[in-house]
């Protein structure tokens, strides 16, 4: 799974990368501070399974504190994007390309305003209204879909026609490089009362179908960025009554950081996601102030600086992927000893089947049954992963 970071320059993409995966960035209050991708790897939030067996779980992959299980996912940081992108303004639509194999955007958004629309600074006292930034965002990526549609429509649609294909196989054939599925294509064409016969669409509805696809391809949340500034929590309430549609997250990027490097450094104890932390290692006045300063500003927030929260968001809400751990009800340690070392993330709809397959092409192929670990019933194929599910593949 790849999440993708996009907004304009300065927004704090990379300040929310950083504070993600912690990973070495450069990070800087001006515009194109990122040139190339940065790729790393970030973590959703599970209950994990472990008391319910009453054991302590050691993972392979993650990590696990007090009871919650951090599942690895990967997150891509591209350079910033500028009015006209889709047309090679900025640094160009390369960054786009980028994000073909991303299976959800995180809009990042400077909810204070005090940046223009290129990333730089505006002059005290001077604001931009942060709904613009996601109308133009928005437009841009939509663009971008509707060109590489166009690119190759003309012949394509004739050939489909002609050939009495399938149209919504053949158009998830041609675009499986920017992750569009045949069920996203049937739905668009559903949803907008398109006719297979794309030679008879007029050009308003080309652009919708591309829309569309870009919707259902890649959802996108919008992250709030720097709501501890002055002025942003207004702003994030305007954005959530100009776009009610629309799924908007307040955050700090900046304060996550913070919070994330002093746990790392052994003076705080701190679980992402949470509202508050406990200082345990000895901080100077100048440290120990700007920690109260996050711990106050966040107290009353739900997600805590919301990082952690957006990214649950993407993967659980957006996504909807399914937490699910391998585990036998009789043996819940691996060869080597490690006590439920695995969870892993599955599609929507994923059956025990599914399931078998993801874990090795051998189990799928020689399936005979999943066994939940709970209650060591047994499941056949068919049957939907719930989230959380532990399930024991057995084969022939």
């Amino acid at each position: 799974m790849l999440i993708g970071l996009v907004g304009k320059p300065s927004a704090g993409k990379s300040t929310f990368f950083k504070a993600a995966t912690l990973a070495e960035v450069a990070i800087a209050a001006y515009p194109f501070t990122t040139i190339k991708p940065n790729t790393g790897v970030g973590y959703v939030k599970v209950e994990c399974i472990d008391k319910e067996f009453n054991t302590k779980c050691n993972p392979s992959h993650g990590f696990c504190v007090d009871g919650k299980r951090f599942v690895p996912v990967e997150i891509m940081d591209v350079a910033g994007l500028v009015p006209g992108a889709s047309e090679g303004k900025g640094l160009g639509n390369q960054f786009l390309d980028d994000l073909r194999q991303a299976d959800a955007f995180i809009q990042v958004v400077d909810c204070s305003g005090r940046s223009n629309e290129k990333g730089e600074q505006l002059p005290e006292g001077k604001t931009r209204d942060p709904a613009d930034d996601i109308k133009f965002l928005e437009e841009e990526l939509n663009l971008w879909f509707y060109n590489l549609l166009m690119k190759v429509w003309k012949s394509f649609s004739k050939k489909t026609e002609m050939e009495r294909g399938k149209f919504s196989e053949a158009v998830a054939k041609q675009f499986s490089g920017l992750r569009v599925k045949e069920e996203y294509v049937k739905d668009v064409l559903r949803n907008l009362n398109l006719s297979e016969k794309p030679s008879e669409w007029s050009e308003k509805q080309l652009r919708n179908f591309a829309e569309g696809l870009r919707r259902k391809s890649k959802p996108m949340i919008i992250a709030a960025n720097k709501i501890d500034l002055p002025g942003a929590i207004d702003n994030y309430r305007k954005l959530r009554a100009d776009f009610p549609n629309l799924n908007i997250v307040p955050c700090s990027a900046d304060s996550e950081l913070a919070l994330r490097e002093a746990s790392k450094a052994g003076l705080i104890e701190y679980i992402p996601g949470e509202k508050d932390f406990k200082i345990i290692g000895e901080l100077n006045e100048k440290q120990k102030d700007a920690l109260e300063k996050i711990r106050e500003k966040f107290k009353d927030f739900v997600g805590g600086t919301g990082v952690q929260s957006i990214l649950n968001n993407a993967v659980f809400g957006l996504l909807s992927y399914i937490p699910i751990f391998p585990a036998s009800a009789n043996k819940l340690a691996d060869s080597k000893g490690n006590i439920l070392p695995d969870c892993f993330l599955l599609p929507p709809g994923s059956t025990a089947l599914d399931f078998a397959y993801f874990l090795h092409t051998d189990f799928g192929e020689n399936f005979i049954k999943a066994i939940d670990a709970r209650t060591k019933k047994a499941l056949g194929k068919n049957y939907e992963l719930k989230p959380r599910d532990a399930l024991e593949i057995v084969t022939r």
